[in-house]
Order: structure tokens, then C-alpha cells, then sequence
């Protein structure tokens, strides 16, 4: 009996390990890795998930594009992943006593059908093309192409979550980043200081849509990501906001 409770327990101890913040840390193995641009990261910038500046926003060059497969239309932008060298036979790569890196979703490796299947990012390949300073963290510049183990983490974030407001007076486009925890943002609603909650659509990467106008009125967000967590962040932006300006809430997940 003694040591059934013992089993259950430590199953309960595992799951608790693999399962942090609603986050499953399990490995997988079914993903190569590749990288683009150079060690600054200055091809890095911008991209499908609307992201910038990647270093004014927070994520440097602890960034991956990702093939269709991971990319899931954008709502895996933002998210964490960990990921680490797979030495194979007749393929000795990895540098030698690397640690395992982490990398946040910026945007997408796109396909290339004229290759078939020969391309690492065509559907269905899950591949992460990453920043070349993470690449080279794990693996030797020559590998070029790499097996990686990889898991989804929690992003750990300084500050609150940030809004940049971009449009006209007729439709506002925000883009929602600086998220922790599950990083990807799954659904966004905006309410001015006058009206109530409304939907918005989620337009491109991390880009959120509403065509109301809504000029002059302190702005409210309601955002839950990927594990339904829903942080509401009351007049984050003040009744005189900007187009072209990022306002930060003062919460994080």
C-alpha cells in the first residue's frame, strides 16, 4: 500500500514538473533548426508577426521564425521555446557543453513549394529558423541545418504587457507584445472610456483590428492567450493617446 501512495506521488511531483504556469514542458524531437541573418540580427527585424525593433521591443536576438506547422496563422507569436543540439551518427555538430537556448516566436519561416518537399519549411516540417547568434550558441556555423529537441516554456517578461496604436480615426491597429507566460495572445477586446467591451479581429501576426473610432477616449484591453488566462488592463491608454505610441499596462501574466 505504502508504496502505491508513493507512486502516486511522484506521478503527481512529475506532472507538476512538466506543467508550470499551465505550460507543458514535454520534449520533442521532430524539428530541425537553421538560421537567417547575421550576428547583429539586423535581418531579424520586423517580420509576419508585426513585431519592430526586436531590441527596442524586448527580444534582441533571442528570437526564431518558425515553418507553417509551429506558426499557426500567427497566434504562436510571442511564445517561448526552449531547444537543444541533437548530435546523430555521422552528424557531430553541437558544440560541446552547450546549454539549451531560449528563443521567442518573431516570425515566420515561410515555405517554399517550388522545392516540394525538399524544403525544411514546407507543411508539414516543424522548423525553427533562428537568429545566428542563437544558432551558433548551440551548433557550429558550418552545420548549417541541425536536429534540435525543443519544448514550449513560459517567456519571462520585465514590465507590463504594451500596446502600440497605429490607423486613423476610422480603424486602430494594435499590436499586443512584452506578453509573459504563455507569450502568444489568442484573443484581444478594446473598450473606450464611452462605450463597452468590443471583439477585435486579429488582422496580422500580432496585430489587432477594430473599425470604430475611438479618438479622444481613454482605451481599455481585455487579453487572453494560448493557456485562457484573461488580464483586463483598465485605461491603459489616456484619453489624449497617439497614433504611432505603445502604452504599457502595468500587469503581465
Amino acid at each position: 500500500m505504502s508504496k502505491l501512495i508513493f507512486s502516486i506521488a511522484l506521478l503527481v511531483l512529475v506532472q507538476a514538473i512538466i506543467s508550470v504556469d499551465g505550460i507543458l514542458h514535454h520534449w520533442y524531437s521532430d524539428a530541425n533548426a537553421t538560421f537567417y541573418g547575421d550576428m547583429e540580427g539586423r535581418e531579424t527585424m520586423g517580420g509576419a508577426c508585426g513585431y519592430d525593433d526586436l531590441f527596442e521591443q524586448g527580444y534582441g536576438l533571442m528570437t526564431t521564425a518558425v515553418s507553417p506547422a509551429l506558426f499557426n496563422n500567427g497566434y504562436t507569436c510571442g511564445s517561448c521555446f526552449e531547444m537543444k543540439c541533437v548530435n546523430k551518427p555521422n552528424w557531430n555538430y553541437c558544440k560541446k557543453g552547450s546549454s539549451p537556448i531560449r528563443v521567442t516566436v518573431t516570425n515566420l519561416c515561410p515555405p517554399n513549394y517550388g522545392q516540394g518537399d525538399g524544403h525544411w519549411c514546407n507543411p508539414p516540417y516543424k522548423h525553427f529558423d533562428l537568429s545566428m547568434k542563437m544558432f551558433t550558441t548551440m551548433a557550429e556555423y558550418r552545420a548549417g541545418i541541425v536536429p534540435v529537441l525543443y519544448r514550449r516554456v513560459p517567456c519571462h517578461k520585465q514590465g507590463g504587457v504594451k500596446f502600440q496604436l497605429k490607423g486613423t480615426p476610422y480603424w486602430l491597429l494594435v499590436l499586443v507584445f512584452n506578453v509573459g507566460n504563455a507569450g502568444d495572445v489568442s484573443s484581444v477586446s478594446i473598450k473606450g472610456q464611452n462605450g463597452k467591451w468590443l471583439t477585435m479581429s486579429k488582422n496580422w501576426g500580432q496585430n489587432w483590428l477594430i473599425g470604430v473610432n475611438l479618438v479622444g477616449q481613454s482605451l481599455s484591453f481585455k487579453v487572453t492567450t494560448s493557456d485562457r488566462k484573461t488580464l483586463v488592463f483598465h485605461h491603459v491608454a489616456p484619453s489624449h493617446w497617439q497614433f504611432g505610441s505603445t502604452y504599457e499596462g502595468k500587469l503581465n501574466f
